[in-house]
């Protein structure tokens, strides 16, 4: 999911700011400023196409619909209008001088002639053999730096950006269902061609268009036919296609299209945000895009004089509230699902403003540890509001379990990340465009996460149970069961403590036949992990203050010889890798501690530890409870295994 980072990604966000602020009711106009016409950039989409060929790529709604979306028409003397919604920064990678050459540019991909260099396109081209380039070929969207000078008046620009959009629906005639970029696409083209009506417009300063341009009108009508017979439903892109339906509405005074527009986004938006906040994508990177599309639903709704209610706001800010508990001590989202590396974005008003600003603005967030049905848990050691530790010294980590995988999520139950001292200490694969192949299937895989994996089984895409949880001043402590395999059960126990920080897992396992057990550590790709016994590696970056050490005690189990390894780099199985977007890998250092047997018990801390700091444990029984005496760099802490098998801190 890559997101774009333009300067219109600052305007666009800018611009949605005060989107949300309009969801008490007050309905902006937009600037009169001919001829050019009026950009209110839309949240930047995706970069990966989403849809699998061959799949319906629908999403049923499964919540009660919101029923107080539509009911009122907002009360304004403006007039209802649809802002050009901007471009998605293909504009800046297509510069002018590219249309007039017929040339199509999309990242990270070199510019390739798509046509005659007379606007005569090839709609049939893929040349780099990638589902996204395609798609967003068939979006017409990097067509916007003609589509913005036309507006201003610039003729030759005007009939070149026709010319090809024309070329479009000459070659693609209604319906175009069977070409699945072509289809994923019509939510984007809809709106640049309603961009280019009103650029029209504005450029010869007319007020209805001229003949030789009626084709856009009779084009915008085959767009909401399609819009209106292929609804993806309740996720992303179902919410930008039922907004690019009212947007015809808008414009072409259709108020049957508005209808179902609204209709279908109060159907969507108890679904796409559960009650909790959770969207129902699998992805921190989707929610935050979730979080900024509806916001825009919220402003085009307005806009077009349609009141959205309170239940699209109401569940926004509770998918804000979980974005800012997703927010690790870093600033950034965790790449929990398609999620590249990314900052929150500090919305102003919200409780992401603190979270993303890195405290240096908002207001505190009250809570610390956020636990959602939908999947979610996210914890922190707190908010940096101790002098002594400040925001980025804080220790923050994130645990996943809950439905089976879907969407935009990974193989990833009962996997954590986690962040302290400054930098990330556990991490997941990330996430590989969708045309990466293999690679893509590894960073799907329980293999690219820090779990508990059965590599001689297939995965079999559990429901993992939280069964228990505990929430303490300087501990927080769950426990997590789900079945990965045929045959096999899986419980992780996990401990997170507070000064010192930490973090303890036991693992347990058994199964009906022999298994390759593996409980994995993916670590940073700037640091470097060496293996010191059968129990300890020692992860560090050059130069860096920090180390991880990360050992496992023995416990239930002996360990047996290459008990603890690292795996990096490796290409056959494909181990010790990670991105942190979608066309960069980088080879990062796993600690695997291993088994073979029907049964597992593998008892590991993860401590982050000054450079020079030290770690000793030591272990004693008392009566049927195994107990932990750590020292974490002059700092004391006892953890106990009960009889019953529960994993608590003692002090």
């Amino acid at each position: 999911m890559r997101f774009r980072t333009t300067a219109g990604v600052v305007v666009g966000i800018a611009v949605l700011v005060l989107g949300a602020g309009t969801s008490a009711g007050v309905n902006r106009a937009p600037a009169a400023a001919p001829p050019g016409i009026t950009i209110v950039p839309a949240p930047e989409s995706p970069g990966e196409a989403q849809f699998v060929p061959g799949a319906s790529n629908v999403v049923p709604p499964t919540a009660a619909p919101a029923t107080d979306v539509g009911q009122n028409k907002i009360q304004s003397a403006a007039a209802p209008f649809y802002a050009c919604p901007g471009f998605s920064g293909l504009d800046a990678q297509n510069p002018l001088a590219n249309l007039y050459a017929d040339k199509f540019t999309w990242a990270p991909y070199a510019a390739y002639k798509v046509g005659n260099g007379g606007g005569n396109i090839n709609w049939a081209l893929n040349p780099y053999k990638n589902a996204s380039w395609y798609m967003w070929f068939h979006s017409l969207r990097w067509l916007g730096q003609g589509i913005i000078a036309a507006g201003k008046g610039d003729l030759t620009a005007m009939t070149r950006v026709n010319t090809i959009a024309y070329d479009w629906y000459r070659d693609n005639p209604y319906s175009w269902k069977a070409n699945v970029g072509a289809w994923e696409s019509t939510m984007h083209r809809t709106n640049v061609l309603i961009c280019l009506r009103q650029a029209i417009l504005s450029g010869l300063q007319v007020t209805t268009l001229p003949t030789r341009y009626a084709w856009l009108d009779a084009a915008l009508l085959s767009h909401a036919r399609f819009l209106t017979n292929y609804w993806s439903g309740a996720w992303n892109h179902g919410t930008d296609e039922s907004i690019a339906l009212f947007g015809v509405g808008v414009t072409l005074g259709r108020s049957d299209y508005k209808n179902l527009a609204v209709q279908r986004l109060a159907a969507g938006v108890t679904t796409s945000i559960d009650a909790q906040g959770s969207t129902n994508e699998q992805s921190t990177g989707y929610a935050s895009f979730n979080y900024s599309l509806w916001g825009r639903a919220i402003t085009v709704l307005q806009n077009g004089g349609v009141d959205p209610g309170t239940t699209m706001s109401t569940r926004r800010a509770l998918l804000g509230k979980w974005l800012a508990l997703a927010t690790n001590s870093l600033g950034k989202l965790p790449q929990i699902g398609d999620t590249e590396l990314q900052a929150t974005y500090p919305w102003p008003g919200t409780p992401m403003e603190y979270a993303g600003s890195l405290g240096k603005s908002g207001t505190v967030p009250p809570w610390r540890v956020g636990v959602y049905s939908n999947g979610y848990v996210f914890g922190r050691t707190g908010w940096g509001t101790d002098p002594a530790r400040g925001f980025a010294g804080e220790s923050a980590y994130s645990i996943r379990f809950g439905p089976a995988r879907a969407f935009h999520g990974h193989s990833d139950h009962t996997g954590i990340t986690y962040t302290a001292r400054g930098r990330d200490i556990v991490i997941n694969g990330g996430y590989a465009a969708y045309s990466a192949g293999v690679w893509r299937t590894w960073t799907l895989s329980p293999s690219a996460h820090s779990v508990m994996t059965t590599p001689l089984s297939t995965d079999v895409n559990p429901v993992t149970k939280l069964s228990s949880y505990a929430v303490n001043n300087t501990s927080e402590s769950y426990t997590l069961a789900d079945a990965p395999g045929a045959g096999i059960s899986r419980v992780r126990r996990v401990l997170v403590l507070k000064d010192p920080d930490l973090m303890v897992t036991w693992d347990s396992a058994s199964a009906t036949t022999a298994q390759a057990f593996q409980t994995l550590w993916h670590l940073p790709a700037d640091q470097r992990a060496t293996v010191y016994s059968r129990t300890t590696a020692v992860a560090m970056a050059p130069g860096d203050s920090t180390r991880t050490v990360v050992f496992q005690v023995p416990f239930k189990q002996a360990l047996p010889a290459g008990a603890t390894l690292v795996k990096q780099g490796q290409t056959s199985p494909i181990q010790g890798w990670t991105y942190p977007s979608s066309y960069v890998r980088k080879s990062a250092p796993t600690i695997m501690m291993a088994r073979s047997a029907k049964t597992a018990s593998i008892l590991s801390f993860v401590v982050p530890v000054r450079a020079s700091g030290s770690v000793t444990y030591s272990t004693r029984w008392s009566g049927t409870t195994f107990i932990v005496g750590l020292n974490v760099g002059g700092r004391p802490a006892t953890i106990a295994i009960s009889g019953g098998g529960s994993l608590y801190r003692v002090g």
